[in-house]
């Protein structure tokens, strides 16, 4: 068998017919469908994601429910400025009832925070010992926020008498402290 030139140039045609077939339609497919597979992928793993948000989203709207209820609780707490003269009145009402005198308060200046307010009030009271510490329970049973602070307790001393001295006055004490009240600020202005 003899090979001619037309021989040969029909097997190089005929060779190359899969070589170009393979480097102009089916190395650019195999491409298309590597990178089509690379996308799919991503957008599988991107669903993943969602449906692991979208699980939360229950635990997230019922955490938001009870964020607003502690911020509405909080926020009972608070009076208006007006309802300052009742928290007064209340506080004045427990020192009373366990025996304290009240010898001086001094109203200081409010102090603006975020959405409140706080009123400082420097109190100096005299009285026993054990009816300070009903009156600090008392005030911490308040409906209302309120906080203590800069707290000087002092023994006083009583009559020279010393029967005296010693039935009535051992447990006296003065308590110098500042009372702040926590009310909402004016929202109008």
């Amino acid at each position: 068998m003899r090979f001619g030139i037309r021989e040969i140039v029909f097997l190089l045609i005929l060779l190359a017919v899969p070589v170009a077939s393979w480097l102009f339609v089916f190395k650019p497919q195999n491409h298309d469908i590597n990178q089509a597979t690379s996308e799919i992928e991503q957008k599988r793993q991107k669903l993943e994601q969602l449906r692991e948000v979208t699980r939360h989203i229950d635990d997230l709207g019922l955490a938001i429910e009870e964020g607003r209820q502690a911020i509405a609780e909080i926020e009972a707490k608070l009076p208006s400025a007006q309802g300052i003269d009742g928290i007064l009145q209340n506080t004045w009402e427990i020192a009373d009832r366990n025996r304290l005198v009240v010898k001086s308060v001094k109203t200081e200046k409010s102090i603006p925070a975020a959405e409140y307010m706080e009123r400082p009030l420097k109190i100096i009271m005299e009285g026993e010992f054990d009816g300070f510490y009903e009156f600090l329970l008392e005030l911490e049973q308040l409906p209302r926020i309120t906080r203590i602070h800069d707290l000087k307790l002092e023994r006083k001393s009583g009559s020279t008498n010393m029967k005296q001295r010693n039935a009535a006055s051992e447990n006296a004490m003065r308590a110098e402290f500042t009372l702040s009240i926590y009310y909402e600020s004016d929202r109008d202005g």
